[in-house]
């Protein structure tokens, strides 16, 4: 199933997902190499390489926040690279083209940096792969917005993942499913939805940015989270 937006604005719509991983034969062993490839590849390969991590099992919280960062760090030893790189926050750019094009600046700036050619072992070379999600219903309905005091802790982070995340890159609408389904209210919840916009999702694990949210309904609504039958404790 390819994901949608909310297709009923007075019903919110849980849904789940997951990434399928395309592997693209491409690959790079330099920041250079890496520069090149990045040119044109697929835009699914930046969607993955910066927000598919999110979706992963994560033991500890990550130093660096995309893979070529990390890739930068760990296989290319280019320390001064993977801080550039773990700075760049896709959440501030319009779309998957503009984060290309400051990702490919910052590596430029790099590269005029340095005269030495950084390689990566051949077996550490950086593999370029793409995602396509996949988007599951999970069968849950709501009718007002009360009752995500309630339901946003009980979510799955692949389920935060796609409603807060995904949303905001889906056209024509490009906002989070949350604040979409909100505004179909009228003004009532206008404060709520302001501070929806204003959360910077990228540099937090799934489960914090899910308390983050859990929080945030819980204290407008004056109420305690998890509670089920919508009335304030």
């Amino acid at each position: 199933m390819s994901a949608n937006t909310q297709t009923e604005p007075s019903v919110f719509v849980i849904k789940d997902c997951a990434l399928a991983h395309i592997a693209t034969g491409r690959r790079a062993q330099t920041l250079r190499e890496l520069r090149d490839a990045l040119r044109d590849a697929h835009p699914g390969c930046l969607y993955h390489h910066f927000w598919g991590s999110l979706l992963e099992p994560q033991f500890a919280s990550r130093e660096y926040h995309n893979d070529f960062a990390s890739w930068c760090y760990d296989s290319l030893h280019d320390h001064p690279a993977a801080e550039v790189l773990s700075a760049i926050d896709p959440a501030k750019n319009a779309n998957l083209e503009d984060l290309r094009q400051e990702l490919l600046d910052a590596i430029e700036s790099r590269l005029d940096e340095t005269d030495v050619m950084l390689f990566a072992r051949s077996d550490q070379q950086f593999h370029f792969v793409r995602t396509v999600i996949v988007v599951f219903d999970t069968y849950r309905r709501l009718n007002e917005p009360i009752q995500l005091v309630a339901a946003l802790p009980q979510m799955a982070p692949s389920s935060v993942f796609y409603h807060f995340i995904d949303a905001r890159r889906r056209e024509p609408i490009g906002m989070d499913d949350f604040h979409h389904w909100l505004t179909g209210f009228g003004r009532e919840y206008q404060e709520l939805c302001d501070q929806l916009a204003q959360m910077d999702p990228y540099f937090e694990s799934l489960h914090v940015l899910r308390d983050h949210l859990s929080k945030l309904f819980a204290d407008f609504f004056g109420m305690t989270m998890g509670t089920e039958d919508g009335n304030a404790s």
